[in-house]
């Protein structure tokens, strides 16, 4: 395991390999000065870690003491343009837990599509405090009936989905009843864009995200609560 020198600006990025089965992974930690919790977050199958929400919750938590660790996979550091197999994924993030763990403070399990899944996949085995789901794909579009929700309603943790109101991989109606908690973003798609027409801007989305994360985080420490509405 190796890092890069230490960037002392504050909330700047480290970045750390991390090696596994897989090949080696990577972590880009956003760390708090005084961090409460490790909220790690994988990416999608699409792309990496330059994704808009990603980004936004990198920015948005660390001034409220929660260090934001971004996975990067071993086949996207690598270069290639393809995700391996669910179970190469699971193997990769199994072996990447300690290097989350190691700052002593509890860890959030979290993804983006392919990644909310991995997320979703291993939290109870891994000790997660509990997972986002950050565009769960329900299902491939247009195939609902290949439907993605066991792997969601089985996390075993207490579980935050949060969905873009028109997702193709899932639109929120499409989801089942369960226990886990949804925040749905109005108008956004897979990757949380908006249309330039809706009635709220692509920032304005963003903060409905970061600040519904934020809440959620923040009530699972005993600071206030989560409005998050509760799948029915």
């Amino acid at each position: 395991m190796t890092s890069e020198p230490r960037n002392t600006t504050a909330y700047a990025p480290e970045r750390e390999s991390v090696g596994t089965p897989a090949g080696d992974a990577r972590i880009t930690w956003y760390a708090a000065n005084r961090p409460r919790l490790v909220l790690a977050v994988g990416h999608g199958a699409g792309g990496g870690i330059e994704a808009r929400d990603l980004q936004a919750l990198a920015a948005a938590l660390p001034p409220l003491g929660v260090t934001v660790a971004l996975v990067e996979q071993p086949w996207r550091v690598a270069g290639r343009r393809l995700a391996p197999a669910p179970k190469t994924l699971d193997t990769a993030w199994r072996a990447l837990w300690p290097a989350l763990e190691k700052p002593g403070l509890p860890v959030v399990a979290g993804g983006r599509s392919a990644g909310a899944r991995v997320a979703c996949r291993t939290a109870r085995e891994l000790g997660a405090r509990s997972v986002l789901a950050l565009s769960f794909p329900l299902h491939p579009p247009g195939r609902p009936e290949k439907s993605r929700a066991a792997e969601l309603l089985e996390t075993g943790v207490p579980t935050l989905v949060v969905q873009g109101g028109n997702d193709a991989f899932g639109k929120p109606d499409e989801f089942p009843g369960g226990a886990y908690d949804f925040l749905e973003v109005p108008y956004g798609d897979h990757g949380f864009a908006v249309p330039k027409r809706a009635p709220l801007s692509q920032e304005e989305a963003l903060r409905i995200l970061t600040e519904g994360v934020a809440r959620r985080l923040s009530a699972q420490n005993g600071r206030g609560g989560a409005d998050a509405a509760k799948k029915q």
